[in-house]
């Protein structure tokens, strides 16, 4: 296990920024309004030359335990206590305020080690305020300036000095792990949705603790958060929930679109997507769109039917989303629909399975013999259209590809091949393949035999 870092303090004191420069790579959404970090986000850094586990959190605030900012506040607790070592982060411009004093007596009894940034310390004024951060009885301050990356070095020299020593190990069985790790790579998965579908409360009972920020309020999830779990059979699943994705014209605000392509980014990185879906409100065309994006993108999907338990009329419903997607995603025909309850943990036991069996379809690969076998049949069937007054010679077909599958088919002139034809021969080629819930494509080449037509 990799020692974890934590970093911790009031909102909008440049946790998120400081934490996307200790990783290297900008992972969290950073913006100057206050209280954006609502979830906690993980990310691996290499600080002096050691591995660590570095967690953003939500701002420390003084609240009610039932509300939005006592919820987060709770979820950055919960880091804390399972942290080797805190970054506790004040704001060298507003100076040390009574709030700071009241979380750092609080971190103080946590028993844990603690490591006090003074962040924005640009200039004379910085150095005034890391003096004054002394008065926090947390230690000696390591004034920083996360924006400029100013006094990192520094810092990280500060965090592996306080780390857990490292265990010492076997060069050869560390090789093997290595190897076994690049072998066994997780399989990655988004949860997608429209706000308030329940894509948090799916990724807690996945989990089996509260690890989202989850309530009421639709629109609660503003960054991608990647945790990762594993399956009942072992299988490593490296699972992504994601903000809201609304219709366009309702995203407005900057922050709300740095949300929004988050969200995009980590369908684009997912393998398998699971959208999901309020059985209340049944299919809508926003839930469509999103499922023609995952489609666009390449991505196998499983749509996850939520809030089954507070469904009036079950089989209506489900009779409803079977028409809709039959009559407007007939390009990812065979999709697999699961009715759970997130909250209550009913069908949650079926959504994983379904995810594994809609990966192994996705990366399926077909024999050339047998896929030629089928295309000769599927072309006797019914036989290539007439292109200006010429039939179209379909010759031979291969797979180019999985993930998704990708077939190019050879011959005359079928590039000109007809929409209607070539959808045929991709619901004949699922039909016998056995290719359900995943985007099929088909690319058409035209022979280079220059003599081709004289046949």
């Amino acid at each position: 296990m990799l020692p974890t870092v934590v970093i911790a303090g009031r909102p909008n004191v440049g946790k998120s920024t400081l934490f996307n420069k200790l990783a290297g790579k900008r992972t969290a959404i950073v913006s100057d309004t206050p209280g954006v970090t609502r979830d906690r986000k993980e990310a691996t850094a290499t600080l002096r030359g050691r591995e660590v586990r570095l967690i953003d959190t939500a701002g420390l605030e003084e609240s009610a335990p039932d509300s939005l900012y006592g919820r987060m506040r709770a979820s950055s607790e919960a880091a804390v206590h399972q942290a080797d070592l805190v970054l506790f982060v004040v704001d060298a411009r507003a100076g040390i305020v009574p709030a700071d004093a009241h979380f750092a007596a609080w971190l103080r009894r946590q028993g844990k080690p603690i490591l006090l940034v003074v962040n924005k310390a640009e200039g004379r004024l910085g150095s005034n305020a890391a003096l004054d951060a002394f008065s926090l009885g947390i230690g000696e301050p390591v004034a920083v300036s996360a924006e400029h990356g100013d006094g990192l070095a520094d810092l990280m020299g500060h965090i592996a000095e306080l780390l857990p020593e490292e265990p010492e190990t076997n060069p050869d069985e560390e090789a093997e792990e290595d190897d076994a790790e690049h072998l066994d790579r997780p399989l990655k998965l988004a949860i997608v949705g429209k706000p308030n579908a329940g894509k948090s409360t799916l990724l807690n009972r996945l989990l089996g603790e509260e690890r989202m920020i989850t309530g009421p309020e639709p629109g609660l999830t503003r960054d991608a958060v990647s945790v990762e779990i594993t399956d009942t059979d072992g299988t490593r699943i490296e699972v992504v929930d994601t903000a809201g994705l609304r219709k366009r014209a309702r995203i407005e605000l900057e922050l709300e679109k740095l949300s929004v392509g988050a969200s995009i980014g980590a369908l684009k990185m997912a393998e398998v997507v699971i959208l999901t879906v309020d059985a209340t409100e049944g299919i809508q065309d926003q839930d469509l769109q999103l499922a023609r994006l995952v489609e666009r993108e390449g991505r196998a999907c499983v749509i996850a039917l939520n809030k089954w338990d507070a469904a009036v009329d079950r089989n209506a419903v489900r009779q409803a989303v079977k028409d809709r997607l039959e009559t407007s995603l007939a390009q990812m025909k065979g999709i697999e629909v699961v009715t759970i309850s997130a909250l209550t943990g009913q069908g949650v036991d079926k959504l994983l399975p379904a995810v594994r069996r809609a990966h192994a379809v996705w990366n399926m690969r077909v024999s050339t013999g047998a896929l030629n076998r089928w295309f000769e049949h599927a072309i006797e069937r019914h036989q290539a259209p007439l292109v200006q007054g010429k039939r179209l010679k379909l010759r031979y077909i291969t797979q180019a590809k999985a993930r998704p599958p990708t077939f190019i088919v050879f011959g005359t002139r079928v590039e000109q091949t007809p929409e209607d034809y070539q959808r045929y021969l991709v619901n004949s080629l699922r039909e016998q393949f056995k290719l359900p819930g995943t985007p099929v494509r088909f690319q058409f080449r035209g022979s280079k035999n220059p003599y081709a037509d004289a046949e």
